[in-house]
């Protein structure tokens, strides 16, 4: 039968099950795939994933959710707000990939570093920030074809398969926008913007299209008032281009009660809110939508993480939403919270989970059967899909009360912690000079943030260890012959404090994960972070401890290799958290609190074996903060605690590393500061050093810190003189005598010739601080004069240096 209540989807894993799109990009950018075939085999993926969504029974099927490399920079190529470094590059899919990812090419004489990343709102997920002037005109291609949301509705339209295409929406475009230069405010080129938005809408309503999702997350923050006025402005000239077009307003990530006041005047079609994030609002906005004509896009189905919906709740929800509008369900739909780029593609690849833990978890495809049977049950009853809700109870209350879950020696742990659980036994000032008695460093002291190139023959050897092709004794043989070349190439270059590489290690959290008791772990759960870099979070179900030690032995055995310090590497309590699929039964700080005691039970294991340096990275922490400021002190407080229980319980004269990048440290300065580290290495280079603001305040900051002084994601070799640029930048803002000399962030993505051209003018770089930079703790007198001066080692930015 016909329903009213109509079924949406937001957006789908762009990847694929097999991670496709990553394979063919890649394939790509080495030359081993032509643009005409990465074209084709991206169109293949596409309509796959179009006719999954159809067959699921999706009325609203979104086309323009998929893209090369990022949504955001997809909207910078389509309106041509291209930073002009990169306009010489004439062919606009190399020209759209060096947005993203840089591009070194001494053939064609192009070398552009990449544009700045940040992480989507409070995902892991990464996008690439617009970067908009005065000057900056927005304009559609000439060429239709070009014209990325139409040319893929008519794609899936020739298909058979009628879609919404989905965009970034202009008042979030602006907003996540970063000024060119200081005092402009993107906010003010929105007029200029509305002429290539209505221009494209205009076209897609021409070409058939009924109806588009602007996606508006922006609209969950803390914005000041006059952005009302600024959406007037935008969704009426939208209006008024396309007045056929059925605009649907996306909201996610958090409530809009806030803005619902402003919403419910505009002239859009429907409004989309998140129900599983601030199920809270449902109320402020339903009342708000119901004397309008409006359509309520209900988020009931979680598109950020694994578990299965519980149905009644949803429903509870959706028939809140059925008795406001007055039974009218034509004006109501029923959705996923926010796009599933977040979620897996399919469960029916897991076959080695167990039939407990697989039943309770549902991804992307699992999740729009969620949706329809949602959408059945407010139209056709409940009774219609009785066996369908009367399983997922089944499964939810056999998860609830599942002895699996918990462990009552761990609450009790969590239960009996003290103040001095969380306090390192001096001040930074007494630790360092212990440090210095111990370590011996020099100043500007050399380092990596930790990972290694991860190669193709590292990845062959894992891939045969897992499917048993090897023996495990084989496998350690090439990891640790693996470790002792890497260190050797690291003594070679001059570095300071030693890395072991990680080879043994296929992800950060994935790794410590494995050997932790509450996880489990996918066999095919990839998702999308940033490019074709694809990450396979594990899942916490249940509570979390460290059966026995997980990188000693690895560890003490690469410190063997090498008369320098090597640096012990853990991953922190909140980017464990925050990179896996958490348990949504308990508080947030429960579980954090239990992944930090698991992991402080490893930094002692590690001190007591011998190691004097550790580091625990925790880039996650800003990533995790509420989008409401009202929230933020509450996290603060015990995610910077999670951390700090994680660290000390060592003594002085073991020094702590921590490593953050790709977020916004101005927001959260005090808390990096409570978090007593003492050295933290920060990404900086890629975001051109904004993110240092606060660390520049005279006395603001007095631990150690290494900005980190090249962009490791982009596949280029800095050379020596750009390396002596940047480091006067940083030392304009730092004293000389905190700071130490590091990457952005790990290397396992680069290869080697990159890496050890890169790491020699880094170490360059060191050399000639110390002779040039005065010894003194006073950032005034620590300026760098920026000379044509070549140093031991360096290497040009076109070396091909082989390991």
């Amino acid at each position: 039968m016909v329903t009213t209540v109509k079924s949406a989807n937001l957006g789908f894993p762009r990847i694929g099950a097999q991670r496709e799109l990553k394979k063919l990009v890649e394939s790509y950018w080495a030359g081993k795939t032509s643009g005409a075939a990465l074209a084709a085999g991206t169109a293949d993926l596409r309509a796959k994933h179009w006719q999954l969504q159809k067959a699921a029974g999706i009325d609203l099927i979104p086309s323009n959710d998929f893209a090369l490399y990022d949504q955001v920079l997809d909207v910078i190529a389509l309106f041509d707000a291209v930073p002009a470094i990169y306009r010489s590059i004439a062919d606009p899919v190399d020209r759209y990939f060096a947005m993203g990812r840089g591009l070194q090419d001494p053939a064609r004489g192009v070398d552009v570093p990449a544009m700045e990343m940040k992480k989507w709102f409070d995902t892991n997920y990464h996008y690439i920030v617009p970067r908009l002037g005065v000057d900056t005109e927005f304009r559609l291609p000439a060429d239709a074809a070009a014209i990325k949301p139409l040319a893929e509705f008519l794609e899936a339209k020739a298909l058979g398969i009628q879609t919404r295409p989905v965009l970034l929406g202009p008042i979030s475009f602006l907003l996540l926008s970063r000024p060119a230069t200081t005092g402009f405010s993107p906010i003010t080129l929105l007029p200029k913007l509305l002429r290539a938005y209505t221009d494209l809408l205009r076209q897609l309503q021409d070409a058939g299209a009924t109806d588009v999702q602007l996606d508006e997350p922006a609209l969950v923050l803390d914005l000041p008032a006059t952005i009302h006025a600024d959406l007037e402005t935008a969704y009426a000239a939208i209006a008024a281009a396309a007045p056929q077009l059925k605009v649907t307003l996306a909201t996610y990530f958090g409530g809009i009660e806030h803005q619902i006041a402003a919403i419910a005047k505009l002239p859009v079609h429907a409004v989309h809110v998140d129900l599983v994030r601030a199920p809270a609002q449902l109320a402020a906005v339903a009342e708000a939508l119901a004397p309008t004509t409006k359509v309520l896009s209900l988020g009931l189905v979680n598109g950020r993480n694994v578990w299965r919906t519980d149905l009644h709740h949803a429903l509870t929800l959706a028939r809140h939403a059925v008795a406001v509008f007055g039974n009218k369900l034509d004006r109501l739909v029923v959705a996923p919270s926010c796009s599933l780029l977040h979620s897996p593609v399919a469960l029916a690849q897991e076959t080695k989970l167990d039939d407990d833990l697989r039943s309770w978890l549902a991804f992307a495809t699992e999740k729009l059967d969620e949706v329809r049977v949602l959408q059945r049950a407010l139209a056709e009853g409940p009774a219609a899909v009785a066996a369908e809700l009367d399983a997922n109870q089944r499964a939810i209350e056999a998860r609830r009360t599942s002895a699996r879950i918990h462990n009552p020696a761990v609450k009790a742990r969590v239960a009996a912690l003290t103040e001095a659980d969380f306090r390192r036994p001096a001040p930074f000032a007494d630790r360092w000079a212990a440090q210095q008695a111990r370590l011996g460093l020099p100043r500007f002291t050399t380092h990596t943030v930790g990972s290694f190139p991860q190669t193709a023959e590292v990845r062959k050897v894992r891939a045969q260890f897992k499917r048993g092709a090897i023996s495990e004794a084989a496998y350690w043989d090439f990891i640790f012959a693996e470790t002792e070349r890497c260190i050797r190439i690291q003594e070679e270059i001059g570095l300071d404090i030693i890395s072991h590489g990680e080879f043994e290690r296929n992800d950060m959290v994935e790794a410590f994960g494995e050997l932790l008791a509450g996880y489990a772990f996918t066999q095919h759960g990839w998702v999308q972070s940033y490019g074709s870099r694809c990450v396979k979070p594990p899942i916490i179900y249940g509570d979390v401890h460290r059966p026995t030690a997980m990188t000693v032995d690895v560890i003490t055995k690469a410190q063997a290799m090498t008369a320098k310090p090597l640096k012990g590497m853990l991953t922190g309590p909140i980017t464990m958290l925050q990179w896996s699929f958490v348990r949504d039964d308990q508080p947030r700080q429960v579980t954090a609190y239990q992944l930090a005691l698991a992991i402080r039970d490893e930094v002692v294991d590690l001190e007591q074996a011998g190691i004097k340096v550790i580091q625990i990275d925790e880039p996650a922490i800003r990533e995790g903060l509420p989008l409401r400021h009202a929230d933020w002190a509450a996290y603060l407080t015990w995610s910077v605690d999670a951390f700090k229980l994680s660290t000390s319980g060592v003594v002085n004269d073991t020094q702590i590393h921590s490593h953050m990048c790709y977020s916004d440290f101005n927001d959260i300065f005090e808390a990096i500061v409570r978090m007593d580290v003492d050295v933290l290495s920060v990404e900086s280079s890629k975001s051109d050093l904004k993110l240092l603001a606060a660390f520049s305040t005279p006395g603001a900051y007095t631990n150690h810190i290494g900005p980190g002084v090249y962009d490791i994601h982009s596949p280029r070799v800095p050379s020596l003189a750009e390396f002596q640029a940047r480091a006067a930048d940083i030392l304009s803002r730092l004293p000389a005598d905190q700071l130490w000399i590091n990457p952005d962030c790990g290397l396992k993505t680069r290869n080697w010739p990159e890496v050890r051209g890169a790491l020699s003018n880094m170490v360059a770089l060191a050399r000639f601080l110390r002779d040039t930079v005065p010894e003194t703790t006073k950032a005034a007198a620590a300026k760098v004069p920026v000379k044509a001066a070549a140093a031991t080692g360096a290497v040009s930015a076109t070396s091909t240096t082989r390991v």
